[in-house]
């Protein structure tokens, strides 16, 4: 999920509420990791203030940069409820998770029941791949993601700034990605191992897409419309 421009602001952080929620205990352990954007301080304050909004919980979060914050890197990842990451560059956080071993220790927190959750490329790295402006808003293809999930994912689909809809479709209709699910702003995608459960979303008539190839080297896509789940 991402926040679209058009979301109230009460409702930012939303998305970080649902997953507080799917941890289901009274004072779940949430863990930032914002690899994506550097450790950017500013963006680490932001987000203690909206997940403090959340509800009761016990906040931390988790920098590389320079070195890590926490002696033990593993253990303070498995002892979470919830691990939330944020948006960013997915190909710099990608590169920076493999160096510090953070693609085995996620692994082991997932296979342990840890909740997964991110915007943007918080929800494109558990995914084996999608587009990826880390390069140029022209956007390239990214295909090493984590693979926890057995799909490709396509985030910001209604972006108009970028050709994100159709560079998508293009790719995956051609075999160069997977089948997988896209979002526009504000869907959230909620899986419970590798099986899509829920499709989310915090305004009302807003998709997440199921896109696969068509066989002709096109694609073929079916509308997954979300449920509009803040009253």
């Amino acid at each position: 999920m991402y926040p679209p421009d058009d979301l109230p602001p009460e409702r930012i952080g939303s998305q970080i509420w649902q997953a507080m929620r799917l941890a289901d205990v009274r004072r779940p352990r949430v863990c930032l990791i914002a690899t994506a954007v550097g450790d950017s301080r500013e963006y680490i304050d932001r987000w203690y203030q909206r997940a403090a909004s959340a509800g009761d919980a016990d906040l931390s979060h988790l920098q590389l940069f320079v070195q890590p914050n926490v002696d033990d890197v593993r253990a303070h990842l498995l002892a979470q409820d919830v691990i939330f990451v944020s948006g960013g560059s997915v190909v710099n956080l990608l590169a920076v998770w493999r160096a510090h071993r953070l693609d085995e220790i996620l692994r082991e927190c997932w296979e342990a029941g840890v909740v997964l959750a991110g915007q943007s490329a918080g929800s494109l790295c558990w995914h084996l791949g999608g587009v990826t402006d880390s390069f140029g808003d022209d956007l390239d293809r990214v295909d090493d993601g984590l693979g926890f999930l057995p799909f490709s994912n396509g985030v910001h689909d209604d972006l108009d700034e970028q050709p994100r809809r159709t560079r998508y479709r293009e790719l995956v209709g051609r075999g160069e990605l997977p089948p997988g699910h896209a979002t526009e702003d504000g869907v959230a995608l909620h899986y419970v191992g590798t099986r899509l459960h829920d499709v989310l979303g915090v305004l009302p008539g807003r998709s997440a897409w199921f896109v696969e190839p068509d066989g002709a080297g096109h694609y073929r896509e079916k509308a997954l419309p979300a449920r509009y789940w803040i009253s």
